[in-house]
């Protein structure tokens, strides 16, 4: 019988979420809802395995991972695209890497303005304090004639910038190949990095991340940043710097952040984040919707079907 572990499924969903029971009886599919970071428990959990199913960046596959996994023989990642995995290694080793549609593109964008309106209306700080007996304990602030800068102006930066024309709104916007022609069709004006930060009262960071962003965002940046601005950043966390970050929230350089995505995930219980009353974290859900999930798991599963009858779908090459 082959054997399947499905990976990091957080919320317990996988199995209702496609049906499975196709893959009988020349399967045995474990779920594993639990995340291990450490490559030698990786490996005593997944050594038996010849299939292996994850969700996009949760566990990083590199070389020396994938170079203890003597029997995998089918990876399959959601989406199509997965910095974590070393694809080319796997080619090397002979693993076939599968990828998945991304399904809805909608998500991550409506997550940000969850972000935005709960920073600055301070609705959780309000939600508590309501439970807790108080009556009105902060002074928000109106996004009207306010200025949103979006770093990125791709899909989902643009679906980003539109809601804040929507909000009567000032839009600016920078990327490295951004046009004036691009950001107008968004309702949003074309400025120089160095404008982006200083201007914006919330600045939303919407850039893949790629050896050119890594550290994109850092002590400069954010020090050129209004005192009372808000970093928003549901892409990538390494594309700031988080030890920058850190110190700016520490110091009330800008007013606060929040955060979908961070260096490392699931965010260490000790990290200085959590300690933040500026801070407003979530964890990486930009993407987890019912939806998205759905068609994640729909393809991984015919995925797997395919891989067993000989003939994989949506193949990823190395880079």
């Amino acid at each position: 019988m082959r054997t399947v572990a499905v990976l990091d499924d957080y919320h317990g969903v996988a199995l209702q979420m496609a049906d499975w029971s196709v893959l009988a009886p020349a399967c045995r599919v474990e779920v594993f809802r639990d995340h291990l970071t450490d490559v030698d428990a990786l490996v005593a959990r997944l050594r038996d395995f010849e299939i292996v199913t994850c969700m996009r960046e949760r566990t990083p596959f590199g070389r020396d991972l994938l170079a203890r996994l003597p029997n995998l023989r089918l990876l399959v990642t959601t989406g199509m695209r997965n910095a974590a995995i070393d694809v080319k290694a796997a080619t090397d080793l002979g693993i076939v890497v599968c990828g998945t549609s991304g399904g809805p593109e909608s998500p991550p964008a409506e997550l940000t303005w969850g972000l935005i309106l709960a920073l600055v209306r301070h609705i959780p700080a309000e939600d508590a304090a309501t439970r807790g007996g108080h009556w009105g304990t902060t002074v928000g602030m109106c996004l009207e004639k306010r200025v949103l800068g979006v770093l990125g102006l791709g899909k989902l930066g643009a679906r980003v910038a539109r809601v804040g024309v929507a909000f009567d709104m000032s839009v600016i916007a920078w990327s490295e190949n951004l046009t004036a022609e691009q950001a107008a069709r968004c309702g949003a004006t074309l400025v120089t990095k160095d404008e982006l930060f200083a201007r914006s009262d919330i600045l939303t960071i919407h850039v893949q991340l790629s050896a050119r962003t890594r550290g994109l965002v850092g002590a400069r940046e954010l020090s050129s940043m209004k005192p009372t601005a808000y970093l928003i950043n549901t892409a990538r966390g390494p594309i700031v710097d988080e030890a920058a970050l850190v110190k700016a929230l520490q110091t009330r350089t800008i007013a606060g952040a929040g955060l979908d995505v961070f260096d490392e995930e699931p965010l260490p219980a000790d990290h200085p984040f959590k300690t933040l009353d500026n801070t407003l974290l979530m964890p990486h859900a930009g993407y987890v919707t019912e939806a998205q999930y759905r068609v994640r798991y729909r393809d991984t599963v015919e995925n797997v079907a395919a891989y067993l009858r000989g003939t994989p779908l949506r193949v990823l090459s190395p880079k």
